[in-house]
């Protein structure tokens, strides 16, 4: 019984998100007790709970599964920084703004994929295998295709965003992997409540990036809601186009479309508050966790409502 209620409570991650992003509109007061070095501990709470979900054995998957995995991995470090870069020129954002939305697209997946392949009856193991390969591989890539794109517009310090992702990042999913390795009665103790959690901090996360830019965001008006409505959109439609393109197997297709769309936000908060000096830089990912979250579960209901024979979890 408990179980089931932590689970439709993780299951409803858009609403607690999208009830932190209005609060902080309407009184920001609420929401931006949470910042400075919150933010981190509540990221690196965010990857532990993901290294407890994860073993030796997942990581053998990529051997299993090879076209999938690299297929997606690579939409994920092409499709979604071209967007970022391409939205943030085409929409005319400011250079902060511009380069908040280079940086939460440069970002490897989200956890809440996770979640989300699920709902639509997509292929979790393929997700979380994934989300992965593409958040060690951030360890590389994020910082250095972020200093890469936006290099020029705003100065960046890509060794110092590498050290902050092993940081925030590896060594919590490293020491997860060890918890379950070593002490399974506790790990097995902590996983039930590990994705509320995670979605709980992540709304306290975007709570209080929106209520502490509330001002710029008002004057930002149409232009970043849009510029990062259409990363994501982009993300999920070019995610299944190409996917299916080079595997030729829809449900493949549905799970690499959402991991390519649905970014880890929470570590572009985290990145852009220590490596950047302008706030600004930090409010495309705020609002990117809200929206992908939205656009994540409309894709979810959509698909979950059409099945496919053999589907394989």
């Amino acid at each position: 019984m408990i179980k089931r209620t932590l689970a439709m409570a993780t299951n409803l991650f858009p609403v607690w998100v999208s009830a932190a992003a209005v609060i902080a509109l309407i009184r920001p007061e609420l929401m931006t007790w949470f910042h400075g070095p919150l933010i981190s501990i509540g990221l690196g709470i965010i990857m532990l709970g993901m290294g407890l979900t994860l073993s030796t054995e997942d990581f053998k998957r990529v051997l299993m599964m090879p076209a999938a995995v690299l297929t997606g991995v690579a939409l994920q470090y092409t499709v979604m920084p071209f967007l970022g870069w391409s939205l943030g020129y085409l929409f005319k954002l400011s250079a902060p703004l511009a380069a908040g939305l280079v940086l939460v697209a440069c970002c490897p997946g989200g956890t809440a994929s996770n979640v989300v392949a699920y709902l639509a009856k997509g292929r979790v193991a393929l997700s979380v295998t994934m989300t992965a390969c593409s958040t060690i591989i951030a360890v590389i890539m994020t910082p250095y295709l972020t200093a890469w794109l936006v290099g020029n517009r705003i100065p960046v310090n890509a060794a110092a965003l590498l050290l902050s992702t092993v940081q925030v990042v590896i060594l919590p999913i490293v020491l997860g992997i060890a918890m379950n390795k070593f002490s399974p009665k506790v790990t097995q103790a902590i996983l039930p409540g590990a994705p509320l959690v995670a979605v709980l901090v992540i709304a306290l996360i975007v709570g209080s990036i929106i209520g502490s830019g509330k001002k710029m965001i008002l004057e930002s008006g149409m232009s970043l809601l849009l510029a990062i409505f259409f990363l994501h959109l982009g993300g999920f439609t070019l995610g299944y186009a190409l996917s299916f393109f080079f595997c030729r197997d829809r449900n493949t297709s549905r799970t690499v479309s959402i991991e390519v769309g649905m970014q880890n936000s929470g570590l572009g908060v985290v990145l852009a508050k220590a490596h950047f000096a302008n706030p600004a830089v930090a409010i495309p990912a705020a609002i990117s966790a809200l929206t992908h979250c939205l656009i994540g579960s409309a894709a979810a209901a959509f698909w979950r409502l059409r099945p496919l024979e053999n589907e394989t979890h």
